[in-house]
């Protein structure tokens, strides 16, 4: 990601894909902490610590974009609901974080405990991951 000065962010991410679910991980090294953002995310987002750190649950959805290899026939619009967890890179929330991202491919609205469970047991398992003591 690059911000219009120039300056850019490191944001590395993957994507895994099940027969029900996908999963999207990504990191971002800003300076903005996960905590009080939850106000800005809409009604449905809420705090909570998770693995030790600030993190917020909320909701968002994939976006649907169809076209021919040719061109033509393009069309966009809103995709299926996703849930959204993200847990600040430290537990002293100094900036960043770590997104989970999750959806189903049948459109339903994926379920908040697997959402947590993915970030549970993926998170510490990322390079860059530390143990808060």
């Amino acid at each position: 990601m690059q911000y219009a000065g120039g300056r850019g962010v490191f944001t590395p991410s993957a994507r895994v894909e099940f027969g029900t679910y996908t999963v999207t991980l990504s990191a971002t090294y800003d300076r903005f902490p996960v905590a009080g953002s939850a106000a800005l995310l809409g009604d449905a987002a809420r705090q909570r610590t998770v693995l030790g750190r600030p993190a917020v649950v909320y909701s968002d959805r994939t976006i649907s974009i169809s076209f021919r290899l040719d061109g033509s026939d393009t069309d966009s619009g809103p995709g299926v609901p996703a849930r959204a967890l993200a847990v600040a890179l430290d537990a002293k929330d100094s900036g960043g974080s770590f997104e989970v991202v999750l959806w189903r491919a049948d459109g339903l609205v994926p379920d908040d405990a697997v959402l947590l469970r993915v970030a549970e047991t993926v998170l510490p398992t990322v390079p860059g991951w530390t143990a808060d003591r």
